[in-house]
């Protein structure tokens, strides 16, 4: 994998990039890899997606190795993606994640495979193995059926991707689709397991990362036809999807014809082969004292025991058995609210403006009764902050002077259900995993 200077970025190769107005377009492309003689260790350079990492979590892999891909993914202060003194609005650090994104691509710690593939991409632990494949995926607008949302997106995560997408010049890191499989694909994906991979590691939480890369355009073709029919789920990324759009629509505004913009890095798997999990998106609300919030949701909800530790606060949650339970916490005290009372629900959430099944979304009742009606927050102020981990943000609200709601995973099949009808989800609704690791396979935009 000889290193390639950005100037010399070739497209993608292996389509025309054109997507098939009728069907779900699956393409290979041309990956941009670590090459592992240039760095200490593969899992070092690695992270989770951008919107599952806290700020110490942070901290720690700019620590693990100073090309790990979390200075590229989420630029800050004090890294190579530091805002330039004066620049309020912190511009100047995506335009140095992609100068550092370059430079590295030139130095070779970053290279761009010479053909085009479809890389096949497996995670393994301890009773979980999933697989899934690496590709670029054709753009489309929900209303075609095609690539099916379930959740809203707010306008700051995708301003913010955008604002890296387009100083970089790159998809950095894949979005999670999940199809009902089966058929030739599924058949491809386990046949290339069966031989060496092309890159192995394994992260610090102890799960194994396998890659392939499948260059054959026969198989290329072969998925592309089984691929063609089928409708796929966004489980993870539906900011990253917004921004993949926001981009293409900005070329083709420009005037620029058929290109890499309209294609967007995917992580596909088959759900009957590998279903993934649910699990909840948590809340942080800043400079909202538990003894307040509490009052407040006490004229509603009725307010349960208290716990003192996370594990047992997480016991009562999952074995609620009252309506809607959260548990709110400064990170010291623990408290159980359920069963707000129906005319509360009523006025926040009228039968006339959504489906009952979108009003018997615990998601639903925080953000329009509990985060709306009794606490007066947006839930997409800077006060709001959405952590993917309990722990995370017990740790998260101890820095903000305010509490943490922590709720239940919603059922998978609510919310496939909702996604064939067109209904989107309150934003942050779920989480789903294993999700991809950033950093094993990135995409380069032909500029």
């Amino acid at each position: 994998m000889p290193a390639m200077p950005a100037s010399d970025r070739a497209p993608d190769g292996g389509h025309d990039h054109g997507p098939d107005p009728a069907g779900l377009v699956v393409a290979p492309f041309r990956g941009l890899r670590y090459d592992p003689s240039r760095v200490v260790d593969l899992a070092a350079v690695t992270s989770p997606p951008y919107d599952v990492i806290d700020p110490d979590s942070a901290v720690h892999l700019e620590e693990l190795d100073p090309h790990n891909v979390v200075r590229l993914i989420l630029p800050r202060d004090g890294t190579v993606g530091a805002a330039a003194a004066g620049d309020a609005d912190g511009r100047s650090r995506y335009l140095q994640a992609g100068a550092a994104l370059d430079r590295w691509t030139t130095e070779g710690i970053l290279c761009r495979d010479d053909e085009p593939a479809l890389y096949v991409y497996e995670q393994a632990a301890p009773g979980v193995l999933q697989r899934g494949l690496l590709a670029a995926v054709g753009l489309r607008d929900p209303s075609d059926g095609v690539i099916l949302p379930h959740e809203d997106v707010m306008p700051g995560p995708v301003a913010d991707r955008l604002e890296l997408m387009r100083a970089t010049s790159a998809n950095l890191e894949p979005i999670l689709l999940a199809y009902d499989g089966g058929g030739e694909t599924a058949r491809v994906v386990d046949g290339v397991c069966a031989s060496e991979p092309l890159l192995a590691t394994t992260t610090e939480d102890g799960w194994l990362q396998r890659v392939w890369a499948v260059t054959d355009v026969a198989v290329h073709e072969r998925v592309a036809r089984d691929m063609a029919p089928r409708t796929a789920l966004i489980a993870d990324g539906h900011h990253r999807y917004a921004t993949y759009r926001r981009l293409q629509a900005e070329h083709h505004d420009g005037g620029d014809g058929p290109g890499d913009w309209d294609l967007g890095l995917a992580m596909l798997v088959d759900s009957r082969s590998h279903p993934l999990r649910v699990q909840a998106i948590h809340r942080v609300v800043a400079g909202l004292p538990l003894t307040r919030a509490l009052e407040q949701a006490g004229a509603v909800f009725r307010v349960g025991p208290d716990s003192y530790d996370l594990r047992s606060a997480l016991h009562a949650l999952d074995g609620a058995t009252g309506r809607h339970p959260f548990v709110i916490t400064d990170g010291d005290r623990y408290t159980l609210v359920e069963d707000p009372e129906p005319s509360a629900l009523e006025d926040a959430m009228p039968a006339a403006a959504h489906s009952a099944d979108w009003r018997a979304l615990d998601a639903s009742v925080l953000h329009s009764l509990l985060l709306s009606r009794l606490w007066q927050v947006d839930d997409d102020s800077r006060r709001t902050m959405y952590l993917h981990d309990a722990s995370s943000a017990v740790r998260q609200v101890a820095r903000s002077a305010g509490v943490a709601v922590l709720m239940r995973p919603v059922g998978l099949g609510v919310v496939q259900a909702m996604a064939a009808r067109g209904e989107r989800m309150p934003r942050k609704s779920t989480s789903f995993g294993p999700k991809p690791r950033t950093g094993l396979v990135m995409r380069l935009l032909d500029r």
